[in-house]
């Protein structure tokens, strides 16, 4: 008689992680380039809305269609919103997994259970990368220019890929809180909508009303979109007197943004550890 051997589960180690992460990592960026129209939410929809703000809404919110100064206010807006919106996918393809069954199969593998996460994140971050890439392109050529230091510059864009990191694990927790990717998908816009639209990404905040204005002010949206204007030199209002509430988020706008983003590390991939586990 034949005995049957079960594999071993594998020790846990660090290197075992990391490797179990860009496994992960992999699969997920394979997939974006065996079906390249899932990055067309990443690529055409930004460009869509720096075109659309600029010179279809440019005179309402800025004071004059397509006025260069409103372009270089709007873009920072632009990219915050992008790397934010960042976290639907991420929502609707973990939802989809779990639907699918395929959480199930990577659950019985001897591999690590975070890697799963990480890997989905992580591949995210790289589109975020590929998307700010895109943006600042068609930014130049409608007008927006960088006026700023190049160092902070790349400072400003490194703490808004780690906000957009941080956004993409809120939405890692929204998809392993649901049971279909359509509940993803509308549980995603429920938070991402106000989120964006009550900030400065778009208009000055203190052009809100009052209880709107306290709540832009702290919002980390409107942080990072003002820490992005500040490092490129670009205006933080559209308009010529600026209209900004000034606040200690407001005056150290990076290092906050980077303090709230990594608070909700923090405390977000606990959570989605946690409920990934119970899957």
């Amino acid at each position: 008689m034949t005995a049957i051997i079960f594999p071993r589960e594998r020790e846990p180690s660090l290197g075992g992680f990391l490797s179990d992460c860009a496994v992960m990592t992999r699969r997920n960026l394979t997939t974006l380039v065996r079906i390249p129209q899932l990055l067309l939410g990443a690529t055409v929809q930004p460009i869509m809305f720096v075109l659309l703000f600029s010179y279809v809404f440019g005179s309402a919110l800025g004071g004059e269609v397509g006025g260069d100064r409103y372009r270089e206010f709007l873009l920072a807006g632009i990219l915050v919103q992008t790397v934010a919106f960042s976290s639907g996918p991420t929502a609707i393809g973990v939802a989809s997994d779990m639907k699918n069954g395929i959480i199930d199969r990577f659950s019985s593998l001897p591999m690590s259970r975070l890697a799963v996460m990480v890997g989905r994140t992580t591949s995210d971050l790289v589109v975020n990368v590929i998307s700010v890439a895109v943006m600042l392109l068609v930014g130049l050529a409608v007008g927006w220019r960088m006026r700023g230091s190049w160092v902070d510059a790349a400072v400003s864009l490194a703490v808004l890929f780690l906000f957009g990191f941080a956004m993409s694990w809120l939405g890692a927790l929204i998809g392993l809180s649901v049971s279909t990717p359509e509940s993803a998908q509308a549980l995603c816009m429920i938070v991402m909508f106000p989120m964006a639209f009550i900030s400065s990404a778009f208009i000055a905040s203190g052009d809100l009303p009052g209880p709107l204005r306290t709540i832009a002010s702290w919002n980390p949206v409107t942080s990072m979109a003002r820490s992005l204007r500040e490092a490129f030199g670009n205006p933080l209002s559209p308009k010529p007197v600026v209209d900004e509430p000034i606040n200690w988020a407001a005056q150290h706008a990076t290092a906050y943004s980077a303090l709230v983003s990594l608070a909700m590390i923090v405390i977000i991939v606990p959570l989605a550890a946690r409920a990934y586990m119970k899957h």
